[in-house]
C-alpha cells in the first residue's frame, strides 16, 4: 500500500517549483550501465541497468585489495610482511605480459605496502597476483576468499575469479555491486582509501602515474579505479567529494577512453550541481500514520528512528519530488512500539532515490470482538468492491 504524504510532497517540491530554465533533473549517458549514488544519504541518483553483469577488467582489483585491508586489520596480514614474485606472477602480470605492471623483478621479495601501492596506483598485475599467492597460497583459493567475501558483504551478483581481473570465464560484477563494495572499503578502511589518491608511486627505478584518469580533471576525485575488456569495453569506478557530499558511480560499456573520461566528467559534475543535502526528520520525528485492521483504533503514528538527512533537487534545479508512506496494510493488531512497519520513499524525477524505514511510535493493541468484527467486514466489502467496480465502470 502506498499513502501520499501531500504535506511533505509540497514542501519537497518547493524547491522544483524555482528552477525555470535550469538544467534538466535526468542525466542522460552513453554507459550501458550506470549507478550513482550520495555516500551520506545512501541516495540513488542514477541507476541504468545497475543489475547486467560486465566483465570487471582491473575494478575485480578492488575486491583483491578488500580482502588484503581486512587481513591486515584482523593481524593477519603484516604491512611490512615480504612476498616473492614468483615465475608466475612475472610472466602473467610483470613485465613479460604487456599489462599494467609495477615490474617487479622475478623471485624478488616485496613488502605487503609496497604490493598495495603497485596494485592501486598501476593497476599492477604482478603485484596482485604476489598478494594473492603469499596469502592464500595460490591465486584461485585467494578467489574462493574473494567470493566468500563478496558474499559477506551482500555484493550478491558479483563473481571472482583471479586477483588481477584479467580475462576468466564466469568473473562478472554488477555497477551496484561496485558502488556498494567501494562505499564499504571508504567506510572501513581510511586509512588504506587514501591510497587511491596517490598520484604516482616508483618501484624498480620506474615512476608511474595513477592510472585513474579522473585525478587530472579537478572536479574533486579521490578515487578508486578504471577497467577494459574488448568484450564490455571501458568502465570507471568514481569517487568524488564536494563540499559535505560524497559520490560514488560506476560506469561501463562505453567505447574509448575519451568517451569514459567524458562521461565521468559529465556525470560528476551534473550530480555535484544538482543536488544539495537537507535534515529531512529529525531523531523520532512523526512522518505520518498507517491503518491498522483489528486494533483499538483504526490507526498507528509513525516515525523515524534517527535523522534522516535527505538529498535534494539544488536550489534552481527542476525536478518534481515525491514523499510516500509505504507498507503492507492494513496492519495487522497487534503492533508493537518500535516495530518497523512501513518505509518513506523519495522519488525524484520519477526516480526511487531514497527509503527511509518507518517505526510504530505507539502501540495498538487488539480492538474488541465488534472492532475486530467490522474491520473484516469492511475488508471484505473494500475486496468485493475493487472487483465489481471495474465492471461497472468501463464497457465491455
Amino acid at each position: 500500500m502506498k499513502r501520499s504524504l501531500l504535506a511533505i510532497c509540497v514542501g519537497l517540491c518547493l524547491v522544483a517549483a524555482e528552477g525555470g530554465d535550469a538544467e534538466a533533473q535526468r542525466l542522460e549517458t552513453k554507459a550501458r550501465q550506470a549507478y550513482v549514488i550520495e555516500a551520506s544519504t545512501g541516495a540513488v541518483l542514477l541507476a541504468k541497468a545497475p543489475d547486467l553483469p560486465f566483465a570487471p577488467a582491473s575494478l575485480a582489483k578492488l575486491m583483491t585489495m578488500e580482502v588484503v585491508f581486512d587481513a591486515l586489520s584482523s593481524g593477519r596480514l603484516k604491512p611490512d610482511q615480504l612476498f616473492t614474485i614468483s615465475e608466475n606472477a612475472w610472466r602473467t602480470g610483470g613485465a613479460p605480459s604487456g599489462t599494467s605492471t609495477m615490474f617487479a623483478k622475478v623471485r624478488s621479495q616485496v613488502a605487503v605496502s609496497d604490493l598495495i601501492q603497485g596494485v592501486i596506483i598501476q593497476a599492477a598485475n604482478d603485484g596482485a597476483i604476489a598478494l594473492a599467492e603469499g596469502f592464500a597460497g595460490s591465486e584461485a583459493a585467494f578467489a574462493e576468499i574473494m567470493n566468500r567475501r563478496a558474499q559477506e558483504l551482500g555484493l550478491s551478483s558479483s563473481q571472482f575469479r583471479n586477483a588481477t581481473g584479467l580475462p576468466a570465464e564466469g568473473q562478472r560484477v554488477t555497477a551496484r555491486d561496485l558502488v556498494r563494495l567501494a562505499q564499504h572499503i571508504w567506510l572501513t578502511y581510511p586509512d588504506y582509501y587514501r591510497i587511491y589518491s596517490q598520484p604516482d608511486f616508483t618501484w624498480n627505478g620506474i615512476t608511474q602515474r595513477n592510472r585513474n584518469p579522473m585525478l587530472k580533471l579537478d572536479i574533486g576525485a579521490d578515487g578508486m579505479g578504471t577497467g577494459y575488456t574488448e568484450a564490455d569495453g571501458y568502465s570507471l569506478l568514481g569517487a568524488v567529494r564536494n563540499g559535505d557530499l560524497r559520490f560514488f558511480g560506476v560506469l561501463a560499456g562505453l567505447s574509448s577512453e575519451k568517451e569514459r573520461a567524458e562521461e565521468a566528467r559529465a556525470l560528476f559534475d551534473w550530480a555535484s550541481r544538482s543536488f544539495r543535502r537537507a535534515i529531512g526528520f529529525r531523531r523520532g520525528e512523526v512522518v505520518g500514520d498507517a491503518e491498522v485492521y483489528g486494533g483499538e483504533k483504526g490507526t498507528v503514528t509513525l516515525k523515524v528512528a534517527g535523522p534522516a538527512p535527505l538529498l535534494l533537487p539544488a536550489e534552481g534545479v527542476p525536478g518534481s519530488v515525491e514523499a510516500r508512506i509505504v507498507y503492507d496494510g492494513p496492519l495487522p493488531a497487534p503492533v508493537r512500539m518500535g516495530d518497523q512497519v512501513a518505509s518513506l520513499e523519495i522519488r525524484i524525477a520519477g526516480t526511487l532515490s531514497q527509503s527511509v524505514p518507518l517505526y510504530a511510535a505507539e502501540t495498538v493493541e487488539e480492538g474488541s470482538i465488534y472492532r475486530r468484527a467490522a474491520d473484516a467486514v469492511g475488508s471484505l466489502f473494500a475486496s468485493l468492491w475493487h472487483r465489481i467496480l471495474p465492471s461497472r465502470i468501463l464497457p465491455s
